[in-house]
């Protein structure tokens, strides 16, 4: 079995390509965007905008069930973005954080492209690499950017 792979969707977008990558350089206003999915964010260094910062990012999974138990999952990730203007990507390494009891290596790319006046693409991928074979690919962690990714294209189309 491979313990190294890349995983990711292409999903269409109705905002301007260039409001979700910009939303994504200056993180801070998601978590009021995507209250159900985002739970906060922070600086640890560097600022809100500049390539290389690290941010320290707080998620829920979803809620889990065992017989009549619920609760919801919040997780923890601390990455250094990566911006590339030129292609409207944000790159985030992963530096610490849950996902690291299962994969050595996690890395997640946004990436915005307009096709036309009214429609876009949002490329979604991950790149890791597991502990070991019983760890299976981070599909779950896609779902939350796929998510995510919707709930800003509402905001700015009800903008």
């Amino acid at each position: 079995m491979v313990l190294h792979g890349k995983i990711g969707t292409e999903i269409e977008i109705k905002a301007p390509a260039d409001k979700l990558y910009n939303i994504f350089k200056s993180a801070h206003l998601i978590p009021n965007i995507s209250t159900a999915h985002i739970k906060g964010v922070d600086v640890h260094e560097g600022d809100w905008e500049t390539h290389g910062s690290i941010k320290i990012w707080k998620y829920e999974l979803g809620k889990y069930k065992f017989n009549f138990y619920s609760w919801d999952h919040v997780g923890i990730f601390k990455e250094q973005v990566e911006l590339d203007d030129e292609n409207k990507a944000a790159t985030l390494i992963g530096l610490e954080g849950e996902m690291f009891k299962y994969y050595k290596r996690f890395k997640a790319v946004y990436q915005f492209t307009q096709k036309d006046e009214g429609t876009g693409i949002a490329n979604l991928w991950i790149e890791y690499e597991k502990l070991n074979e019983d760890v299976e690919a981070p599909d779950r962690y896609i779902g939350l950017m796929v998510n995510l990714v919707q709930d800003l294209d509402a905001h700015f189309l009800g903008a």
